[in-house]
Parts: structure tokens; sequence; C-alpha cells
């Protein structure tokens, strides 16, 4: 599967397991499948739905920060890649 890069992890709330992604190029779907790359992070996650400011949408683009649920915990500056 091809990987690209769209962005990095702002910040980690593990309490609600949720990670705030910058969006840095491409654009993001609810339905598409993420691989969260760091240090020690390393995990692949299908967006179930996102938020951006508290208000669930369908789709981020370049310049969005977005909100998703994750199955594991990530950490700050880790890289985002979308799989096609």
């Amino acid at each position: 599967m091809k990987e690209q890069e769209i962005g990095y992890i702002s910040k980690h709330f593990s309490k609600i397991s949720v990670a705030a992604i910058e969006i840095t190029a491409g654009k993001l779907s609810v339905g598409d499948t993420i691989h969260i790359k760091g240090h020690t992070t390393d995990l692949k996650e299908e967006i179930a739905s996102m938020q951006i400011e508290h208000e669930t949408v369908e789709s981020a683009k370049k310049g969005d920060s977005i909100g998703i649920q994750v199955s594991d915990r990530t950490r700050r500056k880790d890289k985002v890649f979308k799989l096609s």
C-alpha cells in the first residue's frame, strides 16, 4: 500500500483516547485508513469519525486541525500517513 504523509500529531488526550492531528497536505475523509508512525508509535486506524472544534465533519483538508479516536497512545510530532 502506498502511503502519503498528510500531517502530524499535535496533542494526545489519553483519558478519552483522542489524537489531535494537524493536516499539512492533502485531504482526509471518514472511512480512510491512516498510519501513525513515530519513535515508539506504529499503528493503523480507520477513521470512523472526526471532529473540528467539537463539530463532527466528514472530511478535512490542508490547514485543518482534527480530532480522531485512536486505539493506542500517540505522541506529539508522530507523523500521520494516509494509506491508498
